[in-house]
């Protein structure tokens, strides 16, 4: 009974941890996109400032940490990079340190749960 118990603590635990990653897969095209994401040439003129992490479990709450996934089933989001910043919902500065990361424009942080 004990080990069920434990079991089934386990598995609550690990589907909220996967629940909660911000893990998104880029989409080829814009219909199937749940955002539309420009990259921008400096940090001040982004509404996210992200980090690439490597794993998915490096991969936190909606902060800016994102794993990018092989394939659109596995992600939280799909995105499409948009090839002018009029065309975007959301508009994003990939940064080199994760300690950088995170949201600069709090009003479009629902764009991302």
């Amino acid at each position: 009974m004990k080990i069920k118990q434990l079991l089934l603590v386990l598995l609550i635990l690990l589907s909220y941890t996967t629940l909660k990653a911000q893990k998104v897969f880029a989409v080829n095209a814009q219909w199937k996109a749940d955002v539309k994401v420009y990259v921008v040439d400096a940090a001040w003129k982004a509404d996210l400032l992200v980090f690439k992490v490597n794993t998915g479990w490096r991969a936190e709450e909606n902060n800016g940490k994102w794993f990018f996934t092989a394939s659109d089933w596995s992600a939280n989001k799909t995105i499409y990079f948009v090839d002018a910043q009029w065309k975007a919902d959301l508009t994003i500065y990939f940064v080199d340190t994760e300690w950088r990361a995170g949201w600069k424009d709090q009003s479009k942080i629902s764009l991302m749960y």
